[in-house]
């Protein structure tokens, strides 16, 4: 419970998050990295707050997500936990932070208790990974699709899943995360119909960033959907800033057309 202005405001949890997923309602998600941008979108009604390691290309100017340390994550995670009231937050082990359960298990115990993480989130079928931070009480978000952690193997962000054989991969590996005990599942640049497809499959929560509008939820990069990033934006994301007279009327905007799920459209999707 946190108190604002003498009101109590119960911060979300894991288990509100299948609830919604239960009754239909879809999760809002916005990436986060400082105190006003996390109260301003609490303040808004967002459902979760991914503190992801995207700083490391919004924030810090870098090419990739690649240099971003464990303590970035934490200085940043401690930046949006303290500000937010209601909000889930969850944030990403970064690259090499989790070659092994072991290691995982440290960086991830650093991050929640140095931070104030709900979750941590990391890329790929690390099916013992999550078993063994699952066990040791830490809620798991799994992340599958395109994963930029591996972006020096994939060679281009490009969309995952196209054919039958890697679409029937990604399903599998879905599966074999919720059965150890991930919580969650963010899905990334992959076709609408296999998002569905594993959205419908899975009891746990799938969240979708370029995946259609059938997943349980949608997350945008922040600077993406107020189109203030360095470089190109996404075919998948949406400036919800250029209707919009406030950073907070854009937030809203993208906050109702994810509830209505009126985004994304078939134009930001795949």
């Amino acid at each position: 419970m946190n108190s604002l202005y003498g009101a109590t405001v119960k911060t979300l949890t894991v288990q509100d998050m299948t609830a919604m997923k239960q009754r239909g309602e879809k999760i809002t998600c916005l990436t986060a990295y400082d105190a006003s941008f996390s109260a301003l979108c609490d303040a808004v009604g967002i459902d979760i707050l991914l503190v992801g390691d995207s700083l490391g290309m919004v924030i810090q100017g870098q090419k990739t997500t690649l240099p971003v340390s464990i303590n970035d994550m934490i200085y940043h995670t401690r930046c949006v936990s303290q500000a937010r009231q209601r909000a889930f937050i969850i944030a990403d082990l970064p690259f090499m932070s989790y070659p092994t359960p072991l290691i995982a298990a440290q960086n991830a115990a650093l991050l929640m208790q140095n931070s104030g993480a709900q979750m941590v989130k990391l890329e790929g079928a690390r099916v013992e990974i999550t078993r063994c931070l699952v066990e040791q009480g830490i809620p798991v978000c799994g992340h599958l699709g395109l994963l930029p952690q591996q972006i020096n193997q994939l060679g281009s962000y490009k969309v995952q899943g196209k054919t039958t054989a890697t679409a029937d991969k990604i399903l599998a590996e879905a599966l074999q995360l919720e059965q150890a005990g991930a919580s969650l599942l963010v899905l990334e640049c992959v076709p609408a119909t296999l998002a569905k497809m594993i959205s419908q499959q899975l009891s746990i929560p799938v969240i979708g960033i370029g995946a259609g509008v059938d997943c349980d939820g949608q997350v945008l990069v922040l600077y993406d959907m107020l189109g203030i990033s360095i470089g190109k934006s996404p075919r998948f994301s949406k400036n919800f800033m250029q209707d919009a007279s406030s950073i907070s009327n854009a937030i809203t905007a993208y906050q109702l057309a994810v509830k209505q799920s009126q985004f994304p459209t078939p134009e930001h999707s795949f």
